[in-house]
């Protein structure tokens, strides 16, 4: 019995680690802001490369 509470003690903890992790993720927009970055530098690898488009 006391392996059983000590595990969903456990699991509790992580559920409210991975619960507010992930709202301080949305309340600050922070997926969003990381994909628009992302954007950003792989439009500046591609601006750079030396296009080769043929008609």
């Amino acid at each position: 019995m006391r392996i059983v509470l000590k595990l969903l003690l456990t699991l509790l903890k992580i559920l409210g680690w991975a619960t507010g992790i992930l709202f301080v993720v949305y309340f600050f927009n922070l997926d969003q802001k990381l994909l628009g970055w992302a954007y950003v530098q792989v439009n500046r690898i591609f601006d750079r490369k030396k296009q080769d488009i043929k008609f």
